[in-house]
Formats: structure tokens, sequence, C-alpha cells
């Protein structure tokens, strides 16, 4: 980073600054979509219902639920009733952003659903947060949960190797990536508001960031009804030295995608022979050539090879000597690990999140904003 780039703090960057947001969200998906905006600026509005938000009774404690939602005014009323419902009405029509996740239906029998909202105020941006979205009248309703989504799309079956049972990604993404995608259909709605004057209702589906995460991948399913294999570990490239080899003190994952890439890794190795081997290469490998994936007469001879000589190496130190050569290379880590590590050379800037007396480490937005000095 030159010189004359400064970083901005994340408390000042605000351009959402005047933005109204009422939340009727729970769990993730959409506290994590008004948690980024919130973070922008926005003045978010969290309204709970009297049992209050499950994440609050979680066996983590109260640390989940602060992750999600510190920093956001919080209201507590029984839509139930019918002070509970006015005074819900009243925060909708002085909003500039409604946010809705719970279950398709339940703001619409309350008087709260888009329509009876824009009754109120034409210009509000209502966004809708549900399972399967609004555009599958069969699939309007049908409950949802990170896993369900995941078995649904076909992300199940995309981890692990051909005969494998389905794989579960270990963290809920699909929860993550909807509140991600909700935030970012938010931020284009205000700006086409502010474009048109129009208000609108945005439709987003966890079925629908789910396929957003898997794009390429989607695109090859929508153009020709295929499915790609399951590679395990190995890259998506395809390459045969793009992939995960066990070291001395751990594992290292090697990206390994180019010729010159693999030249490098043969180099670095002592394997340098190899790259000339008629047996492994129909034509010895050229680092001088234009970028393209490397492909070998026998891959699983070439990937013999390289865990053959890795095994011998120290991960940490093999990381470090491969990114010196341009080589992407990476030990393998625990999140705790990288967190920490990232956040001790500035990779991510941790902000501190504090809500009635639960303390937090937060990535915030995750992005760094420079300014001129």
């Amino acid at each position: 980073m030159t010189a004359s780039l400064l970083r901005q703090s994340a408390a000042d960057f605000t351009p959402l600054a005047g933005v109204r947001v009422l939340d009727f969200s729970h769990v993730i998906a959409g506290p994590f979509a008004t948690f980024l905006l919130s973070r922008l600026g926005a003045e978010v509005t969290k309204v709970e219902s009297t049992d209050g938000d499950v994440m609050r009774r979680t066996e983590r404690g109260r640390q989940g639920f602060v992750s999600l939602n510190a920093g956001k005014r919080s209201a507590t009323l029984d839509l139930a009733t019918e002070e509970g419902r006015r005074q819900a009405q009243a925060m909708a029509a002085a909003s500039d952003v409604v946010l809705d996740n719970l279950r398709p239906g339940v703001l619409e029998r309350h008087g709260l659903g888009y329509e009876a909202v824009r009754a109120l105020h034409p210009a509000v941006v209502y966004c809708a947060i549900s399972g399967f979205g609004r555009g599958a009248p069969d699939w309007r309703h049908r409950p949802a949960y990170d896993h369900v989504v995941q078995a649904a799309s076909g992300m199940a079956w995309m981890g692990g190797m051909e005969g494998d049972p389905p794989q579960k990604t270990g963290f809920p993404v699909v929860d993550s990536a909807t509140g991600m995608l909700a935030a970012l259909a938010i931020l284009a709605g205000l700006r086409e508001r502010e474009r048109t004057g129009s208000g609108m209702l945005i439709d987003v589906s966890m079925a629908g960031a789910a396929l957003q995460l898997m794009y390429p991948m989607t695109c090859d399913a929508l153009t020709s009804g295929s499915n790609p294999p399951r590679v395990g570990n190995q890259g998506y490239s395809g390459s045969p030295s793009a992939d995960f080899f066990p070291a001395q003190g751990g594992w290292l994952a090697i990206g390994a995608n180019t010729p010159r890439q693999l030249l490098a890794v043969l180099r670095v190795l002592g394997l340098g022979q190899l790259a000339a081997d008629p047996q492994v290469f129909a034509q010895p490998l050229d680092g001088q050539s234009p970028p393209t994936f490397v492909r070998a007469l026998d891959p699983a001879a070439l990937k013999q090879a390289l865990a053959k000589a890795i095994a011998g190496h120290d991960a940490a130190a093999l990381e470090q000597q491969l990114n010196e050569n341009r080589v992407p290379a990476a030990r393998l880590r625990t999140i705790a690990e990288f967190a920490q590590e990232a956040s001790a050379n500035g990779c991510v800037d941790p902000v501190a999140l504090q809500e009635e007396g639960v303390a937090v480490r937060s990535t915030g937005l995750g992005f760094g904003v420079y300014r001129q000095a």
C-alpha cells in the first residue's frame, strides 16, 4: 500500500448515515444483512417478539446474538395485539427499508407485508428473505434451514469424492451468503429509489444465494444440465498439482495451476526432471507459454511424486518458500489460528462490539477503505 493512502476507521465509513431500517428478522441471514447495513451507518431497529430471537438462547450464550445484532436499536412488540401492530406499522411508515425473514406469511397476517407497508410508505424498499423465494408458488411457503437448502440445491453433493455420502459444508454458508446478498440487494434498491423515486419489493432466497455461491457450476447446470465431478480437495482447475498434501507438521494446500507455477514447485522440491518426462507430460512444461491449466498424461504419477517429496518438508517452511516463488500455497489452519494471524498482520481489521455487557471481536464489514492522505 502506498504511503499516500491511509486506511479509514470502519467507524468513520458511514455512507448509509440517515437511512432508517426496520428489521423483522431472526437467527442469521436477516440479522447479518442488517448488521452490515448498520456497520455502513444505517439506523437499524430490530423488532423482536416477546420470546426474543432464538440466538439469545444458544449454547454459546449471548455472544452469537451480539455478533449479529450489536449497534442496532431494539424494540419488543407483540404483533398479535392491536397496539403491537399499530406501533410496528408506524415504525414501518417512517423507515426507508423494511426487512422480513420470518416465516413466509407471518408479517402479511399482521398487516405488515409489502402491500400493506407500501400503502403507508410508497417509496419503501422492502426486502423479503425466504427459503425458496416468491417466484415459484409451489415452493413459496416451504420452510428451510441452511443444511436443508444445501441438500436441495445440490451443494451437499459438491464435497468429497465420487461414491462418498453427501457432505454438508461445515459452517452456515447459505445463511451467511443470504445475508450478504440481501445487503447488496438493499443497497441496489436504495440507489434505484434515489434514481427513480420509487420503492420496491426485493425477493431474496436462500436457494438463490446457494446457486450464486456455486455460480460457475450453476451456469453449466442451467446451460447443459451437467453435474460437476466430485474432486475432493483437488483445486477446481483440475490440475493434478492443485491439491492438499500431507507434510511435516501439518497439511499443505498447493495451487500450482499453470506450467509456470508447477515448474516453480518442481524446482523447489528438487523434481525438475519431471518437467520434461514424456511419461508424465505430452510436451515439456514451458513457463513462457500463455497461461493454461496443467494437464498430465499420468496425473496419478505426478501427484504421487509431489506427495512423496512434500512429505519430507515442513509445512510452514514450504508454504513460505513456495509463496516466495509466486506459487499459491498455504498450510492448513484452523479458523482460530487464521483469525488470530490475520488480525495480527493486518489482513483483517477487527472491530470491537459491545452489547449489554457482552464483548465480541468481529470482522465488521470484511473489507477495508483507504483514503488519500
